[in-house]
């Protein structure tokens, strides 16, 4: 990080599929070692096995609504003041908001019991869309703390 200005962001190219730039940055958080192929190979039969599952319902729709529904609204920050660290309960920026989103849904997958790393996607999916699981544990996990600390929501981070 620099001290004086900021870094640009770069651009992401939409995939081919559904030209999506979200399903991209998925597909990046998905990835390991650099393996894309696997990795998209992986998404796009877990958005199948998703749509089967509801109805041949559009699994770009799908896909959006479950990481709207898996986006924190708020969250809690540390602050050091006076010797003592509060919990400050701030606001998520969007693109935070869609990558804490991401990054809970993986995790969440990657310890699912389903055989092959669609499967696990698919059902961790469908478990956010019928508002249940682990990724959503998680987010109100997080919106409870922020709530329980809405008294120090006076100090700026």
């Amino acid at each position: 990080m620099p001290r004086r200005g900021h870094v640009t962001k770069r651009e992401i190219t939409p995939d081919s599929v559904y030209n999506s730039k979200l399903v991209t940055r998925f597909i990046n958080n998905l990835m390991s070692r650099g393996k894309r192929s696997i990795a998209t190979n992986i998404f796009y039969d877990a958005l199948e096995k998703l749509s089967k599952a509801n109805g041949n319902e559009n699994p770009l729709e799908l896909f959006k609504k479950s990481i709207d529904a898996a986006k924190p609204i708020v969250e809690v920050r540390s602050k050091r003041i006076g010797g003592a660290n509060y919990q400050v309960p701030v606001e998520v920026k969007p693109d935070r908001a869609i990558a804490l989103a991401f990054r809970w849904i993986l995790n969440f997958s990657r310890q699912r019991k389903e055989k092959s790393m669609a499967d696990r996607l698919a059902a961790e999916f469908g478990d956010i869309l019928k508002n249940t699981g682990a990724t959503m544990k998680k987010r109100d996990e997080v919106h409870r703390m922020a709530e329980a600390n809405k008294a120090f929501a006076h100090y700026r981070v």
